[in-house]
Formats: C-alpha cells, structure tokens, sequence
C-alpha cells in the first residue's frame, strides 16, 4: 500500500482588474486552503511568462485580457498546466466549456459556482496523485494526463470568435521620430517592442515611439496580422522572412529589410510550427 502524502497544488491566477484578482485569490484561500498561488499577473503577456517559468499545476486565466487575451496564453501553455478559464460570456459561449479539458467562473464569482470547480479539480488532482504513486509501486500502472490537448484545442477552437474586439482594427499610427509625428500605415510595421511606458515601432527604414504601452495597442491591432512572439514584442507577420533555430533549438524570426534577427520566446514557438 502507498503511503505518499498528497503534495500542495500549485496554481497562478491572471486578470487585469485588480479587485477581482484579489476576490478570486480570497475565494480560493477560504475554500481550498491547501491551494498554493504561486503568482499573480496583471495581463496576459505576464501569465503566459510566468507559466512558461513556474509551470503551476493550474491557471485561473481571465478571457479578455490586454496583450494576450487568455485563451491565446492557453494556447502557448506546453508543460501540464490545466486551465480555468474566469469569463463574464453568455450561456451560448459557455457551452463550449462542457469539455473535461477546461473549467471555467463566471464573473461576478460567486462562491457556489466556485465550490463546484475547486470539488472538481480536487477530484482530478487526487486521481492522478493516486495512479503516479501506482507508478512507483507497479511500473505497469498508467498514470492520467492532465489536460487534453486535443479537447483544449477543440474548445480554443470555439471560443475564439467570441473573443474578438468589437472595436475596429488600427489602419495606421501615429508615432514620433524626433520632433516630428509620422502617420505609418500599419501594413509597414515591421514589429512593435515595449519601452517601459512607451512603444518602440519598427518598420524596414525607421524607428518611431508611441506613448502608449504595447498592450493597449495590443487591443486594437489585428490578431491575424500581430503575433506576440517574446516579452514585449509583437510581430507583423506579414513581414516575416524567415525563421532560424540555433544549436540549443531556440527560435529566431528574420524581418523584411530588417538585419538584427528576434527570439522568440518558448511560450510562442507553437505559433510557428506550421511555417
């Protein structure tokens, strides 16, 4: 008989607005008190680094979030991490959350909807605790994956144009060189890179600052066209020339009439598989 002690799940909570970062965090300590928090991220370029550094066992992810909304993080998770995705989405969007790869809170979080997600995850963590110490006592023993990659995906798959901006997409921006603000149409970007509170905008001749941070621009660029491929630095992929990976398998992007080559961080990878 296997006499492991259960260890403490691990988990990092996401979301932009203070207050219900703080609800969510006081909720779980009240109702899962074994639960360890791990990190807290304001946005979802933050959590998607952090669980790319802790790879916590679960991630409370805010859908609509600035940077990356979280179900973009979600897609770059590659480690175990399983995701409960915290949404104020209509009845018909949730319905795509019926899958056993994700959980999911509706926001205002109530205490009751949020007793039945952490029973959940409870059942799952202990399940899977008990088949890996069957693993130590019986080798032929198989121990349960976590997270379905294939439903995730499947669920990823439905959600995602419910998480399109209603607000129109940039044609163009408005950027300093110097004294001098230029109008560059977003077709010439080549990448975009945070500079603390400004925005460094990069096209094939120039560089340009905005005084606004990458993350609210973020919001306003098309998602088909804008890729976030490292910490602050998101990329026009139309402008993409190549890609390069070195002897440790770390991937570089080659940009348009562009010399100096961008990494790309392992959270984004996947975004490039298909090229």
């Amino acid at each position: 008989m296997s006499t492991h002690s259960i260890p403490r799940p691990r988990a990092l909570l996401a979301d932009d607005e203070p207050h219900l970062l703080r609800v969510l965090q006081d909720r779980l300590h009240e109702l899962w008190p074994e639960l360890e928090i791990v990190a807290t991220a304001p946005h979802g370029i933050a959590a998607a680094e952090q669980i790319e550094r802790l790879q916590p066992d679960i991630a409370f992810l805010d859908i609509q979030m600035p940077g990356l909304t979280g179900l973009e993080v979600a897609q770059g998770i590659e480690g175990a991490t399983r995701v409960v995705f915290v949404t104020a989405y209509d009845e018909h969007a949730l319905s795509a959350f019926e899958h056993e790869a994700v959980d999911y809170v509706l926001k205002p979080i109530r205490a009751e909807r949020l007793q039945l997600t952490v029973d959940r995850l409870r059942r799952v963590f202990a399940d899977c605790f008990e088949a890996s110490s069957q693993i130590e006592d019986e080798p032929s023993a198989v121990v349960p994956s976590l997270p379905d990659a294939a439903q995730l995906a499947k669920v990823l798959a439905q959600l995602m144009p419910h998480a399109a901006s209603a607000q129109p997409m940039l044609r163009h921006l408005r950027a300093s060189r110097g004294n001098t603000t230029h109008i560059i149409p977003i077709e010439d970007i080549l990448y975009l890179q945070s500079d603390e509170k400004y925005t460094m905008v990069r096209t094939a001749e120039h560089e340009y600052l905005i005084r606004s941070g990458i993350m609210e621009l973020a919001s306003q660029l098309d998602p088909q066209r804008f890729w976030q491929v490292h910490r602050g630095t998101m990329i026009n992929v139309d402008q993409l020339l190549s890609t390069r990976r070195d002897d440790n398998a770390r991937l570089f992007l080659q940009m348009r009439g562009h010399e100096r080559e961008l990494p790309v961080s392992r959270a984004y990878v996947h975004l490039f598989k298909a090229m």
